[in-house]
């Protein structure tokens, strides 16, 4: 066990005071999806199945994000944990020049390139024609998302998580407010249908940007400047980017493999890809908990990593855990039980309904492997290990949920079924890594490094 060093943090949360915010950020984000998906529904089964393709490609967009917002929180955390304050905000003010960039090449490409991606996807042609004016409207929400991600990662770092989440609340209930209207119409309002959901999108997004800039002001005591939005400032980000480019990478090696799946879905036929997106819909519900105590865990790690207090840090993953292993079980079984029930609010084919069921029990074996994932890697990450995820994940990622997807649901004639069979292997393999690299303290040396990279850059 890593030996501890003296200094502590002045103010150690417990970890349910920082996952609770965090919580109730993501469950009404995914209430905005259901409410989303289920108005979708209504109008067929093809647009259900576009919506959930085209949520797939800007969600692999959206992963770009985490490269700035990921390693600036870590590198923050870190700070702050030293008692290094200066170079705690001037890392949070050269995140904004970074998104301003990130976010406007991703909008652009994703712009472009819209047409091309849903066709490398199978898209059939009635999907595409749906799936396509609302990805390019999605483009917008995409840039002002990056500027969104990096600042609320700042303000967790900071354990400031209540006022990150009563602004990303206010943002999903204004989003969920003009989805109604601008999706089924109202007076003279045509119905928009599912450019109307991206649209509401795109004006909460530029809501919830006008929140974080009051509150960096209000809270932070930061005060950006327009110098600030353009400059990308390399020599500060640079251990930000030494962070968040390996975490960004083995997210994006996993949205990868995850539309590699998604295409073999499309090839076997438009029910099928609807039931993947009404699965995908209320298999969110399980992973909520399990990401608010990874994100939580993330933020406290770091802070203990920049403190020196490396045995605290082992114990509280272990806690993360327990925490995360109970709760996503016990969600996933409810759910999985009620699914018959619930998945009566998107469709009422029996074939559907049944299939979703069985992918929704088929994720009750996978929830304990993907709980190890979220937890340590998050952790492995903010003890400065980033590397070694998407270095040992990347393989199972490619070869057992990509190329596993194709085996099991194409080759050997398994369908949709063989397809979330290849999802639980692949969590089941990595878990077993991450948990292997965690409590065998393969990760002490590169916090060590990350404690000693704080300090001499405070002492400068």
């Amino acid at each position: 066990m890593p030996k501890e060093n003296t200094h502590r943090i002045g103010h150690k949360p417990h970890l349910l005071a920082i996952a609770w915010p965090l919580l109730a950020e993501l469950v009404l984000g995914f209430g905005v999806g259901f409410v989303g998906m289920w108005l979708v529904s209504k109008e067929s089964d093809t647009a259900s199945a576009a919506f959930g393709l085209a949520n797939h490609v800007q969600g692999a967009f959206f992963l770009l994000f985490r490269i700035i917002s990921m390693g600036v929180g870590v590198v923050i955390t870190q700070n702050l944990g030293a008692g290094n304050r200066r170079d705690a905000n001037r890392t949070a003010l050269a995140s904004l020049g970074a998104s301003t960039w990130l976010g406007l090449g991703s909008a652009l490409v994703l712009f472009a390139a819209t047409g091309p991606l849903l066709t490398a996807m199978q898209a059939t042609p009635d999907v595409r024609a749906l799936a396509t004016p609302y990805l390019h409207v999605l483009a917008f929400a995409l840039f002002l998302d990056a500027f969104n991600a990096s600042m609320a990662s700042v303000m967790r770092s900071h354990l400031h998580t209540r006022e990150t989440m009563f602004n990303i609340l206010s943002m999903h209930a204004l989003h969920l407010a003009l989805c109604f209207p601008l999706m089924r119409g109202m007076g003279a309002m045509p119905a928009m249908g599912m450019v109307g959901f991206a649209l509401a999108l795109t004006i909460s997004r530029g809501f919830g940007l006008g929140v974080h800039l009051w509150l960096w002001r209000a809270v932070l005591g930061l005060y950006p400047t327009w110098r600030d939005a353009v400059a990308v400032r390399w020599d500060t980000l640079r251990s930000s980017i030494a962070i968040g480019l390996p975490g960004a990478a083995e997210n994006i090696a996993y949205r990868v493999a995850m539309l590699v799946s998604v295409t073999v879905v499309s090839t076997i036929g438009t029910a099928e890809l609807a039931t993947q997106g009404y699965a995908m819909q209320i298999m969110n519900v399980i992973v909520l908990s399990t990401v608010a105590l990874g994100f939580a865990g993330e933020i406290l790690v770091g802070h203990l990593i920049g403190a020196g207090e490396l045995r605290a840090a082992w114990k509280l993953v272990r806690k993360c855990l327990f925490w995360g292993l109970g709760v996503s079980l016990a969600i996933a079984i409810l759910t999985a039980a009620t699914a018959p029930w619930t998945m009566r609010l998107f469709t009422h084919d029996p074939a559907i309904i049944a299939q979703a069921t069985t992918l929704l029990w088929i994720t009750v074996l996978l929830e304990p492997g993907r709980t190890c994932n979220i937890v340590i890697i998050t952790a492995l990450r903010a003890a400065g290990d980033a590397r070694f995820p998407v270095v040992a994940g990347a393989a199972s990622m490619v070869l057992v949920m990509g190329f596993g997807s194709w085996l099991l649901g194409i080759h050997f004639g398994l369908g949709l079924t063989g397809v979330w069979i290849a999802y639980a292997l692949d969590e089941w393999v990595r878990g077993g890594i991450m948990a292997a690299r965690w409590f065998r303290l393969g990760w002490v040396k590169q916090a060590v490094a990350s404690r000693r990279l704080v300090n001499r850059t405070s002492a400068v």
